[in-house]
């Protein structure tokens, strides 16, 4: 079964199985004890980074996704951060474990953001690639064995990014929010991408640990952009792999009103560290009509649906949502200072 041990001893148990482990004190770590000791001794070629908070429903389709890969286990290691979850994610993690044949890495502890979470993946890491999965996130059997082949081939490209797939059954909230992605998606033939998120995405652990790794300030939202700044800044290529991942959207406007409201909450301070990673005027309610529009007649091509008019609507709503996230840490930023 999943074994929760103290920190001294867990670190005593690494050594003897020859584990490279760097475990911080403020998490627990648990060891898969069902994975055949060939795995635990093998240096595993990628490892899948799930840093979640809060995602009992839909945790398990993922980790689901990841036990399907068709990708040698032998060459995987699973990380798992529970970022301080308060429902029942921790546990469905504990209750997957049994039915996993790869090593496997639980850290739980209070909530610290993402950018810390992932830093844990990093530095805790023992393949030479990191492959993103969310909560909310699921992959096609054949993912990690196609993303490691990109990276194999092209070993200039420090980060590569999946497409979006389109799931059955969304709703018009979720569809409205998937399709656009979907669209640039198609529209990038050249593979050049700009500054991309981790989900769907593999990271050259070499590339992610030169720079210092993600920014530990950086705890809601934009630790993932900064990072591949800072990457595309050190030399490496950033690039759209062939590779297709599928995510669950919100599927209320007042989810996505909460979503919005937490990306600009946290985009402040991105923005604040750096500002040529994105423009204000661009957030703007009017700005994201604008972009709706653009979007709606290609949109329309690629999936004759006819709520894809609703786009321009949708984006203003969402950066709505943005610029009051963002004037509210503004206001606390600024209260702080006081």
């Amino acid at each position: 079964m999943l074994c929760l041990l103290p920190l001294k001893k867990l670190k005593s148990m690494a050594s003897r199985q020859r584990l490279s482990i760097d475990c911080p004190d403020r998490f627990i770590l648990c060891v898969n004890r069902f994975a055949k000791r060939v795995h635990v001794l093998m240096k595993p070629k990628v490892t899948i980074g799930v840093c979640v908070r809060n995602c009992e429903n839909s945790v398990k389709e993922a980790i689901n996704s990841i036990i399907d890969q068709d990708f040698p286990h032998e060459f995987m290691e699973i990380i798992f951060v529970d970022d301080g979850s308060d429902d029942g994610t921790l546990g469905v993690i504990s209750d997957s474990v049994s039915r996993m044949d790869m090593r496997v890495k639980i850290f739980h502890g209070k909530w610290q953001g993402l950018g810390p979470a992932r830093n844990v993946v990093v530095d805790s890491a023992c393949g030479d690639f990191i492959v993103w999965v969310d909560g909310d996130m699921t992959l096609p059997r054949d993912h990690v064995r196609k993303q490691v082949k990109f990276m194999e081939q092209n070993p200039k490209v420090g980060i590569a990014k999946a497409r979006y797939g389109m799931l059955r059954g969304e709703n018009i909230v979720g569809a409205l929010e998937n399709i656009p992605f979907i669209v640039y998606d198609c529209k990038d033939g050249s593979l050049n991408l700009k500054l991309p998120g981790t989900g769907g995405a593999i990271y050259r652990v070499e590339a992610i640990r030169k720079v210092g790794g993600f920014d530990n300030y950086l705890k809601g939202v934009g630790e993932d952009q900064d990072a591949a700044c800072r990457v595309k800044a050190a030399g490496w290529l950033l690039k759209r792999s062939p590779c297709i991942f599928y995510e669950k959207r919100v599927d209320t406007w007042k989810n996505l009103w909460d979503t919005y409201f937490w990306y600009g909450y946290g985009d402040h301070d991105l923005f604040q560290k750096s500002r040529n990673i994105f423009s204000l005027y661009k957030m703007v309610p009017i700005a994201g009509f604008v972009a709706g529009a653009l979007y709606t007649l290609e949109a329309f091509r690629l999936t004759h649906r006819k709520a894809v008019f609703l786009l321009p609507f949708h984006f203003a709503f969402k950066m709505t949502a943005w610029c009051f996230g963002f004037a509210k840490r503004r206001a606390d930023f600024s209260s702080r200072l006081l």
